[in-house]
């Protein structure tokens, strides 16, 4: 197997020693000789010109043949550039959104979640003016601790500590060295601490999906764009796609001829091409009178809802749109979320996800392949392992059946003596005679 290339890195040789660095993203180093010594110094920058600048500063300190004059020297000019870096909390934000090695989320949301969060650290301190430097384990388990008390999901708690913990990763050099308070692996919630919470996403049954399909009909119930509304149910049903893909779905995804759906999914990028449902296909040749060009939405209006941002750029009409959906839903008398102990969010029990946990549950039972179902939902999908366990559980239930017939249950012959002692007690006849000299014969 080939060798993985490594990365160039910039070395330079001077008369009394060399820069280095130990990995291509991390620190300058000054590797030199005093009085037949090794000695190896950290220039604490990752800019090549810097480092170089730094050496020329000190090469006159370290061609000294005192040691312990050069060691003075060197702890001086660390701890002035200590001083010069020093970065406070109240300003820590500022210079992490400037710096190449920051987070980058694909959402604007979860971006300003990195900002809350640290935020909601630095006001939890309360002394923005403390340094980056002096945040100490004590402080990260002390915000651990608070966010236990705050009634929060175990994902949630432990997506903050992350951020936290990248942040100061991104700000290292202003760290002084010191080891990422958030490092430790305990200030991570464990995902047994919510075993007991047995509430998870239910799949609709084939009657509440009728009943969703009927109340969709009914003139009577008014909702927001309820035709294209409906479209977007007829694809959750019938396709098992997300409600993102079903709702910003393009016609030049949709290929009528070949009766066919092809569908890039959002989340996870992958291609899948889908079979058109004779119900489907009924409902976008209507639609299809709405058309003006091959690159519209299929449900134009719904898309703009959905793609509304806020003054921030952040997505605020993903939240309308699941808001209009879940109320088709409540139509039908099913609640869609349930109040958790524990957790100030309600847990949603039934959503439009719920149609795709249904589609691999119907898929399932009519005997599918496991591979072709994958192919629909994404092959990274969780759901189909949940729903595709029936297999091993009727193998399991054969076994038992196996043992529960040798254990616990009478012989033939046992069987056959209660039912001679039985007939003993019968008053005589010929039939009973001639029963009882069947079971006993040779």
């Amino acid at each position: 197997m080939a060798r993985k290339k490594k990365s160039a890195m910039l070395n330079e040789k001077f008369d009394i020693g060399s820069i280095y660095q130990k990995s291509p993203n991390d620190f300058y180093y000054f590797r030199f000789q005093v009085n037949r010594k090794r000695k190896t110094i950290s220039l604490r920058t990752k800019n090549y010109a810097e480092a170089k600048a730094e050496v020329l500063r000190l090469l006159p300190t370290i061609r000294s043949t005192n040691v312990e004059v050069l060691a003075a020297h060197v702890s001086s000019a660390r701890e002035l550039e200590a001083q010069k870096q020093a970065l406070t909390l109240s300003d820590a934000w500022e210079t992490y959104s400037k710096q190449p090695t920051r987070a980058t989320p694909a959402t604007v949301s979860e971006q300003l979640s990195y900002q809350s969060t640290f935020e909601e650290f630095v006001n939890f301190i309360g002394k923005p003016l403390l340094g980056m430097h002096e945040v100490t384990y004590e402080n990260a388990h002390a915000f651990a601790a608070y966010l236990r008390t705050q009634s929060l999901a175990v994902d949630t708690h432990n997506r903050k500590i992350k951020r936290l913990r990248k942040i100061f990763n991104v700000l290292e050099e202003y760290c002084h060295k010191r080891e990422n308070p958030f490092k430790s692996p305990s200030l991570l919630r464990k995902n047994r601490e919510e075993q007991n919470q047995a509430i998870r996403r239910l799949a609709f049954t084939r009657e509440q999906v009728q009943q969703i399909l009927q109340v969709l009909d009914d003139p009577k119930k008014k909702l927001l764009n309820k035709n294209e509304i409906r479209i977007i149910y007829y694809l959750g049903i019938y396709t098992g796609q997300r409600l993102k893909d079903c709702v910003l779905l393009r016609w030049n995804r949709i290929h009528l001829s070949r009766r066919v759906i092809e569908v890039k999914q959002f989340k996870t990028g992958k291609e899948v091409s889908l079979p058109i449902a004779p119900q489907l296909y009924e409902l976008l040749l209507e639609a299809q009178a709405y058309k003006k060009d091959d690159s519209d939405y299929v449900c134009p209006k719904v898309a703009k809802r959905y793609n509304h941002h806020n003054q921030h750029g952040k997505n605020t009409g993903a939240g309308l749109v699941n808001i209009d959906v879940l109320r088709v839903i409540r139509w039908i008398g099913i609640e869609t979320s349930v109040k958790v102990s524990g957790r100030k969010k309600a847990v949603t029990v039934y959503g439009f996800h719920s149609l795709r946990h249904s589609f691999a549950s119907y898929c399932a039972e009519a005997g599918v392949p496991k591979a072709v179902v994958l192919s629909i939902l994404g092959t990274d999908s969780d759901i189909v392992d949940k729903y595709y366990t029936h297999i091993g559980e009727e193998a399991q239930h054969k076994a038992m059946l196996a043992i529960a017939g040798e254990i616990g249950t009478l012989s033939p012959a046992d069987k056959i003596k209660r039912t001679v002692a039985y007939i003993d007690a019968l008053p005589e006849s010929e039939n009973l005679l001639e029963i009882k000299r069947l079971l006993t014969e040779n």
